[in-house]
């Protein structure tokens, strides 16, 4: 076991870090005991797309009790040893039964610092799942700890629907374009099935891919990953997908993931057949459904621009309904003090080698 002690590495008295100490199912006990948990920190994500010699574990502890955690993505310059680790959607440190504390997040984001960057030399990028709307308070820690914004980093902007409000109450919130096409799809002789098999994962590929070639749009992830991604999930961390069939076949489907108390959509489609039978909408409202018997306090609908996607961006806008919230992440940070990682990194962005497939 590497454990880091505090009065070695600068972390306040009490706190210790470890790196590399856990296997995989370790890994995901650790996931399940915090709130802000998500499937980009999941080992079955970074294996799949980093590979497992290129994902690194790191644990915090205060006192000998773990408090946060973080799975970072390394890649390196082949005998230079430079290069870049990230950070997807953490670290992790909100534990389920205990209030968030700032000291949590700085002294994480601290242990972050000094392995990637001072011990190991590499450039390291941070992309934390918090919102400028709730977390400016970070923007101070993150800058005191070492980090900058990264150059052309991407500030993506989402809506968080609040699912405390009881399913009567949430109907009501909807916009009422989306209550006229709920109230359509219930009509209509549809069935929803769900489930985490592979054979569902095919058949919304099959939908999924039907509506790219419809569209003409350039995918943002690769859904071929996330299937492979399912399968090494334990049950319990396994994405939900939910199918919306007529009597023609598969006309709609969302994928949606829930480890920690935010569901995440990941993917949503709808078949060129199954436009006219409003499934998109039946299937999304069967989903929040289920979300509320779990314990899943919010759903996260997972990017928004108004401008590029209108379209999109009408139909969760009108899901979420008037308490939708609207919130911009805080964004993209990092930190390098090896001068050779920085220009390995810069070159190898430039030339879509390094870093390919980290964002």
């Amino acid at each position: 076991m590497i454990t880091r002690k505090s009065h070695i590495c600068g972390l306040e008295a009490g706190y210790t870090y470890e790196i590399d100490t856990v296997d995989e199912e370790s890994w995901h006990q650790l996931l399940r005991q915090f709130t802000d948990a998500n499937i980009y920190q999941s080992w079955s994500y970074g294996l799949v797309r980093s590979g497992r010699k290129n994902i690194s574990h790191l644990v915090v502890r205060a006192d000998a009790r773990v408090v946060a955690i973080a799975q970072c993505r390394i890649e390196t310059v082949p005998f230079i040893g430079a290069g870049i680790a990230y950070v997807m959607w953490g670290p992790l440190w909100r534990l389920r039964g205990h209030r968030s504390d700032e000291k949590v997040f700085r002294q994480v984001i601290r242990a972050l610092h000094l392995e990637y960057v001072g011990k190991r030399g590499l450039l390291l990028r941070i992309n934390p799942a918090l919102f400028e709307e709730d977390h400016s308070w970070a923007l101070a820690i993150l800058k005191e700890e070492g980090f900058l914004r990264a150059k052309n980093g991407k500030r993506s902007r989402t809506i968080i629907m609040d699912l405390s409000p009881s399913m009567d109450e949430l109907y009501q919130r909807l916009q009422p374009h989306w209550q006229r096409e709920l109230k359509v799809a219930k009509k209509l002789n549809l069935e929803i099935v769900e489930g985490v098999e592979d054979e569902l994962f095919d058949r919304f590929i099959t939908i999924y891919k039907d509506m790219v070639a419809r569209k003409k749009f350039v995918e943002p992830n690769d859904i071929y990953e996330f299937r492979e991604i399912q399968r090494g999930l334990p049950a319990d961390l396994k994405m939900n997908i939910m199918l919306c069939r007529s009597d023609e076949g598969d006309c709609a489907g969302v994928i949606s993931s829930a480890i920690g108390s935010t569901a995440i959509y990941l993917f949503g489609a709808t078949s060129t057949m199954g436009l006219k039978r409003r499934g998109s909408y039946l299937v999304q409202w069967k989903l929040i459904q289920r979300l509320k018997e779990t314990d899943v306090h919010q759903y996260d609908l997972n990017g928004i621009n108004p401008l590029a996607n209108p379209g999109t961006y009408k139909f969760k806008s009108d899901l979420a309904g008037e308490k939708g919230r609207e919130v911009r992440f805080l964004g993209c940070f990092e930190s390098c003090g090896n001068v050779v990682s920085s220009v390995c990194v810069s070159m190898g962005e430039r030339l879509s080698a390094i870093t390919r497939g980290m964002m």
